[in-house]
């Protein structure tokens, strides 16, 4: 199980595998961001879980669309407010996920700094600070802060 905690109620993630749906579900997770195109195990599209894709690509040449990292942030705050947890995954949990992690941290107040910080004290192979990663936080915070 390749997960790694974040906060108590944000969890960053490789693509996860059925097996790991038990682990998952005892930390509380009710929230699930998937930014790959691969379709997830059927456990995680049950309840007690809700699934959000917003299908991504990790290249240099697309970048993260924005609409889809304000979407995944619109949909934690809620949870992360009721008290449960957000897992967010791709396929390595280096890159997108990073990215979607650090705009519910930036929605939750932190700067892009500080949020980008965290998840690499929380994640070793998490990479924010690749060039097309990072780039896509900042601009995020930008637009979140003139927003909200």
């Amino acid at each position: 199980m390749d997960i790694s905690r974040i906060t108590d109620q944000l969890y960053i993630a490789a693509h996860p595998k059925a097996e790991d749906a038990d682990a998952i579900r005892d930390m509380n997770v009710r929230l699930i961001l998937n930014m790959i195109f691969i379709r997830p195990a059927e456990v995680y599209r049950n309840h007690p879980f809700r699934m959000l894709t917003l299908r991504t690509f990790d290249s240099i040449f697309l970048p993260i669309p924005l609409g889809k990292l304000v979407d995944g942030v619109k949909a934690a705050l809620p949870v992360i407010e009721d008290g449960e947890s957000v897992l967010v995954y791709c396929r390595k949990g280096r890159h997108r996920s990073v990215a979607m992690a650090a705009a519910v941290l930036i929605g939750q107040g932190c700067s892009a700094n500080e949020a980008m910080q965290l998840i690499s004290s929380k994640r070793s192979k998490a990479d924010p600070y690749a060039w097309h990663i990072q780039r896509r936080i900042r601009k995020f915070e930008e637009v979140w802060r003139r927003e909200n």
